[in-house]
């Protein structure tokens, strides 16, 4: 089944926010976890703020890492609920 782009977005910034709680929180890292191009990665991260989550990066430039200080209007627990069914749906395209 073909899911929209709406829908497989959606679900990229949800992976990509867990991902960043659960420790996985450097492009690289997230890149090497997910496959996802650097690009895709990084401009993921960066509009994480238009679902209302607050994302910054914490520590040193080479060292430091990105952490989730608000989850805004998202439910952490659905996401780790449904993860199977979201990494489902973002590897169909």
């Amino acid at each position: 089944m073909k899911h929209s782009k709406t829908k497989t977005s959606f679900y990229r910034r949800l992976y990509i926010a867990y991902l960043i709680d659960t420790g996985t929180n450097t492009v690289p890292a997230i890149s090497a976890e997910t496959g996802m191009a650097r690009r895709t990665t990084q401009d993921t991260i960066k509009a994480l703020h238009e679902l209302g989550i607050q994302c910054n990066w914490a520590g040193p430039t080479k060292s430091g890492g990105y952490e989730i200080i608000d989850w805004g209007p998202i439910r952490k627990g659905w996401i780790k609920s449904n993860l199977k069914h979201v990494i489902d749906v973002l590897e169909r395209g």
